[in-house]
């Protein structure tokens, strides 16, 4: 479900942050746009250098080159550092276009608003990753093939918008757009639990000893794999989320109780087994019914999140401006 169109060209991008996710940007966009990175680490921006990218050697030379290029600023540092971000961009690149990659999104833009009022921001999140971190995880394909969050609200810029939008498709992903709360609120459940969860199963195999370690295959491996993640980088997401993902864990507590009672009680796990199946099915199944439509309008930025909202994605782009066209995949039954 993919489309060729991806809009104007993607300006000069400008990547904060050389771990992971802005390595595998530098990496991929390479490819089809004038790109740039730094990183606060001497050692991170030499690696990067030494495999032929262009890197800055300070904060403030790569924030004056995205403003006097009018790029797109991208924030790929973790979320601990955007305090300390934030003021810089606002000093040096007022007035930048700006996105950013972190896992939440309603917090990052009340520091936007707070710390950098005037710059041009669409919050992003690609939902891509693996549990490795660092200069040497990272990968063009990354992205490919993963949904690629777009956030907006009543006074997104849907030029910036488009940008964004347009990085994202040329890297291959399918773009999902929606409002912040509705963002973290998803990723609680399908990211930030499954974190904890992961976290909560390998500390329960240890506890069984040697026995249960060795018996352990690939269901546990699965189940646990994002539990070999950097601590601080799982910290830095669910806390910075922890408005969200207090009700989900409620959620799932009240689940795994329900279980345990009737196992203790009647000896059946019946409810949890049949609905988590049907569950899995139905992800199985979610794009069944997605045809394709084209949106425009002066109520493009309504439709846009109605999209996301209802499960589809945008595909293609054609056009930019008050001319812009939005080619996406919908649920026929929406």
């Amino acid at each position: 479900m993919t489309f060729s169109e991806v809009g104007d060209p993607t300006p000069p991008l400008f990547v904060l942050g050389l771990g992971l996710i802005g390595g595998s940007l530098i990496r991929g966009a390479t490819a089809f746009t004038e790109v740039s990175g730094w990183s606060p680490t001497a050692a991170t921006r030499d690696a990067a250098a030494a495999d032929g990218f262009t890197v800055h050697s300070s904060l403030e030379d790569i924030l004056d080159a995205a403003a006097e290029q009018d790029g797109l600023l991208v924030l790929a540092a973790p979320l601990t550092a955007f305090d300390t971000l934030l003021p810089r961009i606002a000093e040096r690149a007022p007035t930048v276009k700006l996105t950013d990659v972190a896992s939440v999104k309603a917090p990052v833009a009340d520091q936007v608003a707070e710390l950098a009022p005037e710059v041009r921001y669409v919050g992003s999140h690609p939902m891509a990753g693996t549990q490795f971190s660092g200069w040497s995880a990272g990968s063009a394909g990354l992205f490919d093939g993963a949904a690629w969050v777009t956030c907006l609200d009543d006074d997104s810029d849907l030029t910036v918008w488009g940008d964004v939008a347009g990085l994202a498709l040329r890297l291959g992903s399918r773009v999902v757009p929606t409002e912040a709360p509705a963002h973290d609120d998803a990723v609680a459940r399908i990211s930030h639990v499954p974190h904890l969860l992961a976290l909560a199963l390998a500390q329960v195999a240890q506890a069984g000893g040697s026995l249960a370690g060795s018996l352990a295959a690939s269901s546990f491996a699965d189940a646990t794999r994002v539990a070999a993640t950097r601590p601080e980088l799982i910290r830095a997401m669910c806390e910075a989320n922890g408005k969200a993902l207090l009700g989900v864990m409620d959620e799932t507590l009240g689940l795994l109780g329900v279980a345990r009672g009737s196992l203790a009680s009647t000896g059946s796990l019946q409810k949890l087994t049949s609905g988590g199946h049907e569950a899995r099915v139905a992800f199985e199944h979610r794009a069944d019914s997605l045809i394709e439509l084209t949106l425009s309008g002066p109520d493009l930025l309504d439709q846009l999140i109605s999209v996301g909202s209802a499960g589809g994605h945008v595909a293609g782009l054609i056009g930019a401006d008050d001319d812009l066209r939005v080619r996406v995949w919908y649920p026929s039954e929406a």
